[in-house]
Order: structure tokens, then C-alpha cells, then sequence
């Protein structure tokens, strides 16, 4: 039943406080007929019952708010207004001033050729953010753990070697800040980070006062905000997403504490993220960050679920990556706004990788002259490891991989001094980034190709690589057709929860990718 009272005329508005329930006459496709087989007492009693409207109309008839005529007046007004609105709604047709304008009027449609964006910095811009991220305000009281990592960070900057993840982070943040594009974060745990990694504040141990580092790089500079979110997914990512709908000139990121937990906001991925563009031609530049990475943590707190994102690929509606160097996540940030469109970035991001020795890079790879590179080569090839590979032609096995993988196989590779083998690492799953590794692959024609991954089978990037890479092989003539899996067998979960599973899993995956028959 629905019920009115308390009216009361303010302002030349009337207020109706309205109390009990309103019942629904018709199912979604305006149709009464499949209610009334399922509850036919209940919807005999809905048809002889007044609508809101006549119940409403009824009461301010009664309390003398209205005239009696006037409403009928008014009903077939707003009839009439409906008919010419749906007539003209016929004829409408959608042009680019209508969702590239304002804000957005300098941006453009994606063209058909992969455009990089200029994302390298000079070194003199370099030397200035790193002054600021280690420089601490005189008679601040900051941790003393906080202080031996700002230590470190500025021995980086002044030996320009060794730049871990999260510096790295940090230099596209200043950078992009230095050139009038705000830098704006969300998620749980954020500013600190979920693996202490972060720190983009420093807090007085005594006062508790704030002091963020990136917002005092130089004058004029945008800001950086940094959210500690709330524990919702679904509401943190949606309005992160509308943020980035309203403004096309900020770097906007949302960061899950694991990636597991995006799927508390799977809506918003399924339904808004990845086909928005699509269904109304709504441009976003969102950046998704989804710690992600098998380390024997369990189901919970290893994987970020790479194939359902990839599973929702198709028209270049975003791009998917899993960075495995310092520089390169550099590089793929500052491209987000460095085009003339915007992508949402669904970025798998590092766990182990944050203190890995072997993950880090040099100052040369984020200035003049360096950019985002979709697919990786062997350290190995770049004077990296101690191990000299052999010629192109004599290398028998390819193992392509990504992310955090590639340093397991590395290590095991070397230590076994297989000269062989040859490590490649796709950077970008999507879109697939098919010429450069027709150019890569078409190195090692005779070799065989493996694609070795953490998650099981029937999960990350196997199911989408495959058919892509075959597409490759056959495009340069290769002596194999299909490359071969190397991975973890296909499982309802993601991940064991036994350390010791975990290691056993994890080295006969390294040495099936690792391993030729007969050699």
C-alpha cells in the first residue's frame, strides 16, 4: 500500500513525505501478463488499486494545493512533450562535438598505428625529483625505517644505477605533475602501500603531521592526492572511473591491496571499464593496479585473475600489461596521458618483484632517448648476466613469459648455463603486439617456443597467447607451428596454500620450461 502525508508548501515547492511500499505492476519488459501467473491474487489486487499518481493528485486536490482541472492539464502537457522529444529522438545522430568536446576537445579516436607517446624525461628533471623524494623538512621526526629507505633512494639518484619499483613509480608521478597533469590515487592501504613500498608521505612520528614529497618538486607543479580508501572495491574503483569520465588530464589510478580483491568490483569492470567506450562512447584513461604473483600466500592473495581480463579483450577497448622492470612501469604510466586518446590500463603489478635484486633499473632508461617497450629481451642478450648467449640461429628453445616469472627462469637458466635458451618477455598482452614479436621470434626460426607462466592452465594468459603466437610461427615460417605450455596443471583454485606445495609447483614448472628432450 502507498501512503502520503505531512505536505507542507515551503518555498513555493511542495514536500511529500511518503511512507509503506509501492508495488511493481509490470516485469522489466513492461509486461504484466508473466507476473499474474506466478501471483494472481496478489497483481488481481494491484490492478483494482489506485496508482501513486491518482493517490498523490487525490491529496493535493484535498489540502486545496491545486485545482481540480489543472492536473489533467498538466498530464496531457508532459504527454505531449514526451511524443515530441521521442520524435525528435528518432532523428538524432551522434557526432565527435558530442563526447570529444569541452575538457575532452583536444583529444581524438585511436588511430590504426601504434603511437609509444614521448614518456622519456631529461636528466635534469630527474636529478630535481629525486632532490625531492629523499629530502626530508628540517625538525621533521620521520621513522627511522622510513629514513634508511630514503637514504637508499637518494643513493639511486646520485650513483643512477639501481631504481627499484616503487622509485620508479614515484619519477612518473613527479614527472607527469611537472608538466601540469595531476597524479590522483586510490585504494586500501595506498599512500603507505600494501607491501610498505610506497611512502608518498612522511608522517611526523611526534605530531602526526603529513608531509608529501611529490607535492614540493617545484612551483607551478599539479597536485598529488593520495586516498587510504575504505574496504569496497565496487565503490572505490565506480567513482574512480567517473572521475576519470569527467577528466581526461589527470592520471587517475585505483589500487586493489591484492588483485585478488578486484573481483569485489567485478561490475564495474564487466559492465563499465571494459566496454564504456563501446556502448557509449565514453573515453577513460583509469588506471587499474592489481598487485599480483604466485609466492605462496594462498588462493586469497596470489592472483589478480589476468584471464578474465583478457578474456574481456576485443576492439582495443583497453590494454592489459604486466610490467617486469622498474623503467618500463615508468614508461607505461607516463604514456596514459602522453597520447591523443585514453585507454583504461588494467596493469598487473609486482609483489616480490618491489626488493628483487635483479628488478631495477638505470637512470638512462626513463630519459632522453628511452620509451614503453611491449615486448622485453634477455638480459642475458643486453650484458646482464654472466652467461653469453649463442647465435640466433643456434638457439633451440624460445620461453616466453611475463612479469615475475622471467627472474626464476633467469636465475635457473644461468645457474644451468644453458646458452640455448633464450628468455622473451611480452610486456602488453593487449592490444597484442604482433609485428614486434614477429620481429623478435623471426630471430630464432629453427629454435622451439614454450610460453611459461605461474598460474595453472586453465587460468592467466595461456588461452590468449596461444593463438596469437601460433598466428606468429606461422607468419615467419617457423619450424614449429604452436609454441608448448610449461606451467601449473589446471585447478579450481588459484593457488595452494602450502609453502612447500607452492616451491615444488613453482620448480617444475621453471625446469619443464627450461628442459629439451634429448639434450
Amino acid at each position: 500500500n502507498f501512503a502520503c502525508a505531512d505536505v507542507h508548501p515551503a518555498a513555493g515547492r511542495v514536500c511529500v513525505k511518503a511512507f509503506g511500499l509501492v508495488q511493481k505492476s509490470y516485469n522489466p519488459n513492461r509486461i504484466a501478463t508473466p507476473m499474474k501467473r506466478t501471483n494472481p491474487a496478489m497483481y488481481k489486487t494491484i490492478k483494482t488499486h489506485k496508482t501513486t499518481l491518482q493517490l498523490y493528485t487525490e491529496r493535493l486536490i484535498k489540502d486545496g494545493l491545486i485545482p481540480e482541472g489543472e492536473i489533467e492539464d498538466m498530464k496531457a502537457a508532459f504527454q505531449a512533450y514526451l511524443n515530441e522529444e521521442f520524435e525528435v529522438g528518432r532523428n538524432y545522430k551522434p557526432n565527435k562535438a558530442d563526447w570529444l568536446d569541452g575538457r575532452w576537445s583536444h583529444m581524438d579516436r585511436e588511430g590504426t598505428e601504434y603511437t609509444p607517446g614521448k614518456t622519456a624525461i631529461s636528466k635534469k628533471l630527474l636529478g630535481e625529483i629525486g632532490t625531492a623524494l629523499s629530502r626530508v623538512p628540517d625538525g621533521f621526526d620521520i621513522h627511522k625505517t622510513v629514513a634508511r629507505q630514503l637514504d637508499a633512494k637518494a643513493q639511486m639518484f646520485k650513483s643512477g644505477k639501481g631504481f627499484d619499483w616503487a622509485t620508479a613509480e614515484a619519477v612518473a608521478f613527479g614527472s607527469l605533475l611537472t608538466e601540469g597533469f595531476p597524479v590522483r590515487l586510490a585504494g586500501q592501504d595506498c599512500t603507505r602501500g600494501t607491501f610498505s613500498q610506497r611512502h608518498s608521505a612522511f608522517v611526523n612520528q611526534t605530531t602526526e603531521e603529513r608531509h608529501y614529497p611529490l607535492n614540493h618538486i617545484k612551483a607551478g607543479q599539479s597536485r598529488y592526492e593520495v586516498i587510504d580508501s575504505m574496504l569496497s572495491e565496487y565503490a572505490v574503483l565506480g567513482f574512480e572511473y567517473g572521475y576519470s569520465l569527467a577528466e581526461p588530464n589527470a592520471l587517475v589510478m585505483w589500487e586493489a591491496q591484492f588483485g585478488d580483491f578486484a573481483n569485489g568490483a567485478q561490475i564495474m569492470f564487466d559492465q563499465f571499464i571494459s566496454s564504456g567506450e563501446s556502448k557509449w562512447l565514453r573515453m577513460s584513461g583509469l588506471v587499474c593496479l592489481l598487485p599480483h604473483g604466485f609466492e605462496g600466500q594462498g588462493p586469497e592473495h596470489s592472483s589478480a585473475r589476468l584471464e578474465r581480463f583478457l578474456q574481456m579483450c576485443a576492439q582495443d577497448n583497453w590494454i592489459v600489461a604486466n610490467c617486469s622492470t622498474p623503467a618500463n612501469y615508468f614508461h607505461i604510466l607516463r604514456r596514459q596521458l602522453h597520447r591523443t586518446f585514453r585507454k583504461p590500463l588494467v596493469l598487473m603489478t609486482p609483489k616480490s618483484l618491489l626488493r628483487h635484486p635483479m628488478c631495477i633499473s638505470d637512470a638512462d632508461d626513463f630519459t632522453t632517448g628511452s620509451t614503453f617497450h611491449r615486448v622485453l629481451w634477455d638480459d642475458a642478450e643486453k650484458g646482464h648476466s654472466e652467461l653469453k648467449l649463442k647465435a640466433d640461429d643456434k638457439i633451440r628453445r624460445v620461453v616466453m613469459c611475463s612479469g615475475k616469472v622471467y627472474y626464476d627462469l633467469l636465475a635457473e637458466r644461468d645457474a644451468r648455463g644453458l646458452d640455448d635458451v633464450y628468455l622473451l618477455r611480452l610486456e602488453q598482452f593487449y592490444p597484442f603486439p604482433a609485428q614486434s614479436v614477429v620481429k623478435e621470434l623471426g630471430r630464432f626460426k629453427n629454435a622451439d617456443v614454450v610460453w611459461c607462466q605461474e598460474e595453472p592452465k586453465n587460468q592467466g594468459a595461456w588461452t590468449f597467447v596461444e593463438p596469437n603466437i601460433e598466428w606468429v610461427l606461422t607468419r615467419i615460417g617457423a619450424k614449429v607451428s604452436r609454441p608448448r605450455y610449461a606451467g601449473r596443471a589446471a585447478t579450481a583454485s588459484p593457488a595452494t596454500g602450502l609453502a612447500s606445495r607452492h616451491k615444488s609447483e613453482q620448480d617444475a614448472l621453471v625446469n619443464d620450461a627450461l628442459t629439451i628432450e634429448g639434450k
